[in-house]
């Protein structure tokens, strides 16, 4: 299990496209992805198949996201970061592709991961975090749909007895699964955290994703970026 500090600045200068999981992705031509340092989010592995790329970091920090998920992410063949409690919990076994995470709640956004980091209601916080301790002076974002139907206050735990509307596939989070309520306004509050401190370094997030609501970074099309057709 190496520590944090094993891949700070790694990609120093390069770009990364942080792959999230929102409906989004399936209007879209990924095919760019085999060209492009990946870090997928939660359980980007049900689209591996469909999508036709693999990740080169895979962070999940959602205990009942790791729950679910856990013989598949151990099964990756991939660098992983995860929620050092999922060690604590047993839900994922030591592994030299893993470094686990310990959550600083005093920390609105880590610029190093050996302090820890902070969760910031979603996953693609704890990503952007990653992102800025492996060097990468632009993060593209896709599939950050920041839209989803729920029941309930945000936060609050839930069981989605159909299929799942809110990510790329309907057994997400479907059919009898627990997610927690997205909370969103919070979620903003950190991206915000986020987008200062790439700034305050010189570097970038740029949100590409098709037709997202996420109303805090700089927005581009992707196939401008990817010089798609």
């Amino acid at each position: 299990m190496p520590p944090a500090e094993f891949y700070r600045n790694r990609h120093f200068g390069s770009r990364c496209v942080l792959v999230a999981n929102g409906p989004s992705l399936n209007t879209m031509d990924l095919s760019f992805l085999r060209d492009e340092i990946v870090i997928g989010l939660n359980k980007i592995y049900l689209g591996f198949k469909k999508f036709r790329f693999y990740p080169k970091y895979h962070v999940a920090v959602n205990l009942k996201v790791i729950e679910q998920g856990a013989k598949e992410i151990n099964q990756l063949n991939c660098v992983r970061f995860i929620d050092s409690r999922a060690l604590d919990l047993e839900l994922l076994s030591p592994s030299p592709l893993t470094c686990f995470l310990t959550e600083r709640c005093d920390l609105p956004f880590s610029t190093n991961l050996s302090w820890g980091y902070h969760q910031g209601c979603t996953v693609t916080h704890a990503a952007l975090q990653i992102a800025y301790h492996l060097g990468f002076q632009t993060v593209i974002i896709i599939g950050l749909d920041h839209r989803y139907e729920y029941q309930g206050s945000p936060g609050e735990e839930q069981t989605l007895d159909g299929p799942d509307t809110n990510h790329f596939c309907e057994n997400y989070f479907g059919h009898g699964q627990k997610w927690d309520n997205p909370q969103l306004a919070d979620s903003e509050f950190y991206y915000a955290r986020a987008r200062e401190a790439f700034e305050a370094d010189g570097r970038r997030i740029i949100d590409a994703t098709q037709d997202g609501a996420c109303p805090v970074f700089e927005k581009q099309n992707y196939k401008e970026i990817f010089a798609l057709k």
